[in-house]
């Protein structure tokens, strides 16, 4: 357990599917939502454009395998990958299951289930679902049969031995106790015993919760996690004081949040990062985010931003996230980074025009 265990959550969307081009228009892919980002107000990074990697599609052996040789040289130790499932549907699983078929795709990775409804959020329709989940016993044990396959591949990340798995949402399960059990129950048939865990989000679970649900871990999600809740809450309580005179009067040269539309939430990078060191989240697999800003997929909504991120911070971040004292406990020394490729939220180590390859090589 001596070495860190880099964890890039990974994207699988930059490739077509037939249910986006129904929905979004022939050719629709991640890409799309990238290339129409626009900066809303001087000195905004906005787009986000691909630099080494182009914009690729994900069918490709080559890209799959560019990515992997990338991510071994900065050291990552693994993807996790999204995996959608809806009732025996499932999205977006061809670049996974091509790396299944392929023995040259080596990089380690897990699972993430990302629970939660596809809707036309992107555009404004946050009622009008596209895919919806329904849980049920049934689908529990058809879904857990199914991942079985993934979790006997020796790429597969284990703890002790235990596959790896991650509910994203787990607060959206009507009975969430219940679909661990029947998930447990149904691997041991296969002589597998599974680690479960999830990410933590704005929900701020506790260690009584896991053990309440069966849980084996819970994982930080930045930037959308208890500390950003925690922070939110900080700067009302601040807002409310006579020093928002002076933060209306010296913003800029104190470098407080600015808002340049009251329709967009910033929050200064640095100030995030040393907020949430000082929350001190122990008993929880750290989690950290090279940036954030999700511009370009909340066309005239609101959108959420880190602003002023750099290499020099993040480094900054990682270094003290990755501190021995912040796994005592932990069975394993995982630190999850939001994210590998999360272009259209601006949230990617890939390489991109401005930065190029300078958060990679923070990590290493």
């Amino acid at each position: 357990m001596n070495q860190i265990k880099p964890i890039a959550i990974y994207l699988p969307q930059f490739h077509p599917i037939s249910e986006n081009d129904k929905w979004w228009g022939k050719g629709f892919t991640e890409w799309t939502n990238v290339v129409k980002a626009k900066p809303r107000f001087e000195g905004h990074y906005q787009p986000h454009l691909p630099a080494d990697l182009g914009f690729y599609d994900l069918r490709l052996e080559e890209a799959r395998l560019t990515q992997e040789a990338m991510a071994k040289q900065y050291g990552i130790h693994g993807f996790c990958y999204y995996h959608y499932w809806f009732n025996g549907k499932r999205v977006l699983h061809e670049p996974l299951d091509r790396k299944m078929k392929n023995p040259k795709e080596d990089l380690p990775f897990m699972l993430c289930w990302a629970n939660e409804n596809w809707t036309r959020a992107w555009d404004g329709g946050i009622e009008d679902v596209l895919l919806q989940q329904n849980y049920s016993a049934d689908d529990d044990r058809e879904h857990i049969k199914f991942l079985l396959s993934y979790f006997k591949d020796e790429r597969y990340i284990k703890v002790e031995g235990k596959p790896v798995f991650i509910f994203y949402k787990p607060d959206l399960f009507p009975d969430m106790a219940s679909t661990i059990a029947i998930f447990r129950e149904e691997a041991r048939k296969e002589n597998i015993e599974l680690y479960l865990g999830c990410f933590e989000r704005w929900i701020g679970w506790n260690k009584e919760k896991m053990q309440e649900y069966d849980f084996d871990a819970i994982i930080e999600f930045q930037p959308l996690s208890r500390t950003m809740r925690l922070y939110k809450e900080y700067l009302k309580k601040r807002k409310q004081t006579i020093l928002k005179r002076l933060e209306i009067k010296f913003r800029k040269k104190l470098k407080w949040e600015s808002k340049p539309s009251e329709k967009d939430f910033l929050v200064d990078y640095e100030r995030f990062v040393d907020f949430d060191l000082q929350c001190n989240n122990r008993g929880v697999y750290p989690c950290i985010t090279p940036m954030w800003d999700n511009t370009s997929r909340r066309v005239g909504q609101k959108a959420t931003m880190l602003v002023n991120s750099t290499p020099e911070l993040f480094k900054y971040w990682y270094q003290n996230k990755i501190k021995a004292e912040n796994f005592k406990g932990l069975d394993e020394k995982f630190i999850f980074i939001n994210a590998w490729n999360e272009w259209a939220e601006g949230n990617h180590l890939e390489p991109c025009q401005k930065w190029g390859k300078a958060y990679l090589k923070a990590i290493i």
